[in-house]
């Protein structure tokens, strides 16, 4: 009876803790949450330990009273023995009890089981018979809400016959889960009143550090207990005292069992980040999470809270859940082990589908074609601006993504690379938009005693209207379109970097389309034949030169540089066909 006691005295004691005495006269304060201390720093908190049986159906294979008998009748108050006995509310001075039928064959098993509703931490089972207790019994748990069963403790004075198991075993740290065998509970004596007390954590050696130990903690959870009765107590040398009264009965005591009390003392499983249990809408139970904690025990981390993976708390440590940080930028993360670790595990959120053009783990920098506007906070929304890069200038779409400034072609300057740098002007060639302004004028390269004393005997540029004949045409080595795109002097010549754009004749396999230069010797630039401007389309007619130091084309006084016309294209393909038919004469 002592054991009895105690658990009673444990309950009492919860249950004062629920009502206490309130003033009404007292201005009312909202209570502190247990889960934080008074500076709001999260701390292990539990809900309190009650009778997880109290008030909840208990399911039995055999009831008294079904069938009716003379002694059990369902519809007298007086003679029923229902399930909903067990776990009533009993006191010393009214015990009511459940009874099996009649048992006619021995051994015959009865059992009882009981869900919790949810995942509970069991400290103890215990059972206070109103018949003798039985000769053998077993405890059961479920952590599936009854799907599987695992056996908690036995009970029999032939415990390696009933249950296969010795009747003597030690708990080691390497089987704390192995349900024992007791045969402790065989006296005849009390013929009523009996007890049988299961602590999860006697004789376990990790119970003094339950928090370490994920096997126990493991061990004392269930959603559901089952109590398996194999044999009753038999008493043939008692007498007969009730004999004749039960149907069935050979002169002998009849066979029952009957419970007064079913107890299973625990507390809701929050694994630490809950208070209470409460209802929810389902009128479920389920835990009162906080730290940032969701499910029915707390035991996954909210969305957005996987910085750090999920943890038990503990008495030295909270492990609330704790947000990712993605700078307002992001609603999803997820957790990544790796980086985690090499944070010092201290971080491994990484944040999904980072929002208003940011990139990055924590959403932190600016994506591609976006840079910082270091006006503006990280986590302001418009905190990353386009790069806006010129589609002709610029070398590219992507800039720098602190300072803005887009890769720009040579010669072209600005943020966005939209305009000309000093000493370039602006081409009609979107390879190169920018090219350099010659820094001297050809005309004054030319001292007075190397140029011609009079231009016009020396050459006679081209004026006016230019015919283009087959026979100009095929006096030529070459015929090409081109642009002037920058001019540099070298020696005595002016070096002209060009784009041929067309090939109508050539005769030297150097000659293609693309960048090439062409070459004019100062004295017939000072004459202007050819007369040249930068960032315009010429046609060129002229000889070839096989020189190894200009590589490139050569216009003298005899060739034929001009301003180019649209018109000549189609006279020039027309010149062209002529001459693969063999029209061209031999100069």
């Amino acid at each position: 009876m002592e054991v009895l006691q105690l658990l009673r005295l444990l309950l009492t004691t919860a249950m004062l803790g629920l009502s206490q005495t309130v003033n009404p006269f007292v201005a009312q304060q909202t209570p502190p949450d247990p889960c934080y201390d008074e500076s709001g720093t999260p701390r292990r908190c539990i809900p309190e330990f009650v009778n997880a049986a109290f008030g909840k159906e208990v399911q039995a294979s055999s009831t008294c009273g079904k069938p009716p008998t003379r002694h059990c009748n369902a519809s007298d108050p007086r003679r029923a023995h229902p399930p909903a006995y067990l776990t009533d509310l009993n006191t010393a001075s009214n015990m009511t009890c459940w009874r099996s039928e009649t048992l006619h064959h021995s051994p015959q098993n009865v059992t009882l089981t009981l869900s919790l509703g949810k995942k509970f931490e069991v400290v103890y089972v215990s059972l206070q018979f109103c018949s003798p207790r039985p000769e053998s019994t077993a405890i059961l748990k479920s952590m599936d809400y009854g799907k599987t069963w695992v056996p908690y403790q036995y009970y029999s004075s032939q415990c390696r016959k009933i249950y296969g198991k010795p009747s003597k075993a030690t708990v080691t740290k390497q089987n704390e889960q192995e349900a024992l065998c007791t045969d402790g509970l065989t006296d005849l004596y009390p013929l009523t009143g009996g007890l049988i007390a299961f602590s999860t954590l006697d004789g376990r050696p990790s119970a003094q550090d339950f928090d370490s130990s994920p096997v126990l903690q493991d061990w004392v959870t269930a959603t559901d207990i089952r109590v398996v009765f194999s044999r009753p107590h038999l008493f043939r040398d008692l007498g007969s005292r009730d004999a004749g009264d039960e149907e069935g009965a050979t002169g002998s005591s009849p066979y029952y069992y009957a419970v007064g009390e079913l107890q299973v003392g625990g507390r809701c499983k929050c694994n630490g980040h809950a208070a209470r249990c409460i209802k929810d809408k389902e009128q479920k139970l389920v835990c009162d999470c906080k730290h940032n904690t969701e499910g029915p025990e707390c035991d996954r981390c909210k969305p957005f809270h996987y910085d750090r993976p999920w943890q038990r708390a503990s008495a030295r440590e909270a492990n609330e859940c704790l947000a990712c940080n993605c700078n307002l930028h992001a609603r999803r993360c997820r957790f990544n082990m790796e980086l985690f670790k090499l944070s010092g595990r201290k971080s491994g959120g990484v944040c999904l589908n980072c929002r208003h053009n940011t990139a990055g783990r924590h959403c932190h920098y600016c994506k591609e074609g976006f840079y910082r506007d270091l006006s503006k906070a990280i986590t302001d929304r418009k905190a990353c601006k386009a790069c806006d890069c010129h589609p002709v200038g610029a070398a590219g779409k992507t800039c720098n993504q602190t300072t803005g400034q887009c890769p720009c072609k040579d010669g072209v300057t600005g943020l966005t690379c939209n305009r000309c740098a000093k000493g370039y002007q602006q081409s009609r060639s979107p390879v190169a938009p920018c090219i350099k302004i010659p820094a001297i004028n050809p005309t004054s390269l030319v001292t007075s005693t190397e140029a011609p004393a009079d231009c016009d005997s020396y050459c006679k540029p081209a004026k006016g209207n230019y015919k283009i004949n087959m026979k100009k045409y095929c006096k030529k080595d070459y015929v090409v379109q081109v642009n002037i795109l920058e001019m540099e002097t070298v020696a005595n010549w002016a070096k002209f970097t060009i784009n041929i754009l067309s090939v109508y004749k050539c005769r030297d396999e150097r000659v293609k389309r693309g960048d090439n230069f062409l070459w004019i010797h100062l004295k017939d630039l000072s004459c202007k034949c050819p007369k040249i401007q930068i960032s315009k389309k010429y046609l060129v007619m002229g000889i070839s030169e096989n020189s190894t130091d200009r590589p490139g084309l050569m216009a003298d006084k005899n060739s034929l540089v001009i301003q180019w016309r649209d018109a000549w294209t189609r006279r020039l393909r027309k010149l062209q066909r002529r001459e693969k038919k063999g029209k061209c004469v031999k100069p």
